[in-house]
């Protein structure tokens, strides 16, 4: 394991001192060339990734890289055809979307991003991708004088890079501090700059085949191999990346493209992609949060409703009883009596049934306000406001209620309720007293009682 982790960096070394001091068409062809080779090796050998796609796509990305870059130093050294030129390129080009996908899921393996993540980390790498290119990339175009293909791969490159590197940088900033983070985003960004720097020496003729600039992208991979070795472990947990910066990557896309519809030569025309890509996705996201936000009510909705009945649940009447403690009022407890032979004797279909229907009744004879709970079982919760005696009436035409029978499929069924109330006198055992309440009712049987 320790062999295959470091073998990238010994080849490295050995590169380095055969480049300075002796070199050779077989340094340059067969071992450079290695390395690639050495940092796919060390990412296959890495302990303690989870994650069943991250080594996959990686390895693959590499192996697409160093056989471009095999092809591309024999057409240095032998006469081929331009086709291997070209079909080098494209392997070069097949790196990147590989590794965007491998990567990110790299700094979220103990972790899973969630989708309105994703799109955020979208937004912010599309967003400074826009400006990248649009900065860096339009003063390249004219010196490719027209080349279809020249230009193509000019633009594609760099693209590729700032959207590796911001994609990568998104997901670091989301996923918190770890050694593997810090790393990673040192290898792409490594990478990325060697890129630019062979892109600015090509367009200036400067450029050699086998320069010390060759070391940079080699460096990069090994770094971005180093990482899978490294702990993921976060030390500072984060909740996504700061609104702010999404905000300004959506207005940096939207001000280019007023600003190409205003200058419309200006600008190359291939920054709408990016561009219109981060407005849609802002677009996206909204809808996202708007889904999001109306699940959550829906969700908190249900969290404090009785299922049976419709009426609120106990968790409903207890976050009430903490805003009702400086109303003038009374707490209603009541607790239906000759229910459970219901259940035992008709079935808990029939008992549901009843519990609805007694549900219903109770609605009807409470006054406008007042709040009726189902606290479980056979329990019913009303908060009322208004003065004590008219709390012990409206408990009175509640009992009343139920003095005629329940009709359930065919068959009548009678029942009582025992209440007890509680006058609110502004502390905080008002759940306690009318429980109390509600006991003595039962027990003595006085129907309605008042603590």
């Amino acid at each position: 394991m320790r062999v295959a982790r470091f073998s990238g960096v010994v080849l490295l070394i050995s590169y380095l001192l055969l480049h300075l001091l002796y070199p050779t068409m077989w340094s340059e062809l067969l071992v450079y060339n290695l390395i690639p080779i050495a940092a796919l090796v060390t990412i296959l050998f890495a302990p303690h990734i989870s994650d069943a796609f991250t080594k996959p796509t990686t390895v693959i990305a590499i192996a697409f890289w160093a056989c471009g870059s095999a092809m591309a130093s024999a057409g240095a050294f032998f006469s081929i055809s331009n086709t291997y030129g070209n079909l080098s390129k494209i392997l070069y080009l097949l790196f990147y979307p590989l590794t965007m996908i491998g990567l990110p899921r790299l700094l979220a393996v103990n972790h899973k991003l969630s989708l309105i993540e994703i799109v955020d980390s979208s937004i912010f790498g599309l967003g400074l991708t826009t400006l990248g290119s649009a900065i860096a990339i339009k003063p390249v175009l004219p010196h490719f004088d027209g080349n279809v293909t020249e230009s193509f791969y000019a633009i594609a490159y760099p693209i590729a890079d700032l959207l590796l590197v911001c994609i990568v940088t998104a997901t670091f900033s989301m996923q918190g501090y770890s050694r593997r983070g810090l790393v990673l985003t040192l290898g792409v960004t490594v990478f990325a700059l060697t890129d630019l720097l062979y892109l600015w020496q090509h367009i200036s003729g400067s450029y050699l085949m086998g320069s010390m600039l060759d070391v940079g992208w080699i460096m990069g991979l090994l770094i971005i191999a180093e990482s899978f070795w490294q702990s993921g472990i976060d030390y500072k947990a984060r909740e996504g990346i700061n609104p702010i910066l999404i905000s300004i990557s959506v207005s940096l896309s939207a001000t280019l493209l007023a600003l190409i519809a205003i200058r419309p030569d200006y600008f190359p025309r291939f920054i709408l992609i990016p561009a219109i890509a981060t407005l849609a996705l802002a677009f996206a996201r909204m809808a996202l949060a708007l889904t999001q936000a109306k699940n959550i009510g829906q969700e908190r909705l249900l969290a404090r409703t009785d299922e049976l009945t419709g009426l609120p649940n106990r968790r409903r009447l207890v976050t009430e009883i903490d805003s009702f403690i400086e109303k003038e009022g009374a707490l209603l407890l009541l607790d239906l009596d000759g229910f459970k032979p219901i259940n035992d004797v008709h079935g808990h279909e029939t008992g549901d049934k009843i519990l609805q229907q007694v549900a219903l009744r109770f609605e009807r004879a409470l006054p406008h306000g007042a709040l009726l709970a189902r606290l479980g079982g056979d329990e019913f919760g009303v908060l009322y406001e208004g003065g004590s005696d008219s709390a012990v009436e409206v408990a009175l035409a509640l009992r009343a209620n139920l003095s005629y029978p329940f009709h359930v499929n065919n068959q009548e069924i009678q029942l009582d309720v025992s209440i007890g109330v509680a006058r609110n006198t502004g502390e905080k055992d008002l759940l306690v007293r009318a429980d109390n309440a509600m006991y003595k009712a039962k027990r003595e049987g006085l129907g309605v009682c008042r603590l």
